[in-house]
């Protein structure tokens, strides 16, 4: 499948995907592009130095969320993309894209809890004792789109933003390119807000 890769920030998602598209030979992903809505977002070069084409759509130069949504579309479309996976991406898109390509994305808690930009944070001023990841296909609302998988990550005592995150990242890492990977194959099927994921073997 053929996958086009948004990116905000450092773009470390992206270069957990980069690298077990690499190392699985049936992993049936091809990044095609990685579209960021910041000149100087890390995914940027994490892409380059992979070989992957680059674009740049910056949320500054558009008057509103449907222009920025689709000179997203028109990015992905022309490297010929059939999925969009939201990877560190900070930017919510408008009904445009939801309509135009199946989007995947990975969110830093188990879901419906702590939706939105901080949630990390949220979790730990929550006082949580467990908190996660969650991977889920996009729809018009913000981190509610059918759950895919999740994974629970324990809070623990004396946890920083930081300390709790980069454990979040871990599981991430893994969990997002396996998620993918199933979709690339087949192995997902939706039915109103349930997912099934047939398992290999």
């Amino acid at each position: 499948m053929r996958v086009a890769v948004l990116v905000s920030g450092s773009g470390s998602n992206l270069q957990a995907l980069i690298d077990h598209a690499r190392s699985d030979p049936v992993a049936e992903i091809e990044i095609v592009v990685v579209i960021a809505d910041r000149r100087h977002a890390g995914g940027l070069d994490r892409a380059r130095a992979a070989g992957i084409p680059a674009d740049v759509v910056e949320w500054s130069a558009f008057p509103d969320r449907p222009s920025f949504t689709d000179a997203i579309i028109a990015s992905a479309e022309r490297a010929g993309a059939e999925a969009l996976v939201l990877a560190g991406f900070m930017r919510v898109l408008s009904s445009a894209a939801v309509d135009s390509f199946p989007i995947i994305n990975v969110h830093p808690a188990l879901l419906p809890a702590f939706p939105g930009a901080h949630a990390v944070r949220e979790a730990l001023a929550h006082g949580v004792k467990m908190t996660g990841v969650t991977v889920h296909f996009v729809d018009e609302l913000v981190d509610h789109g059918p759950i895919i998988a999740q994974e629970a990550v324990p809070v623990i005592e004396g946890d920083t933003i930081e300390s709790l995150h980069a454990r979040i990242q871990q599981v991430e890492h893994r969990l997002y390119p396996e998620v993918i990977r199933a979709f690339a194959q087949g192995r997902l099927s939706v039915e109103g807000r349930k997912v099934t994921w047939k398992r290999d073997g």
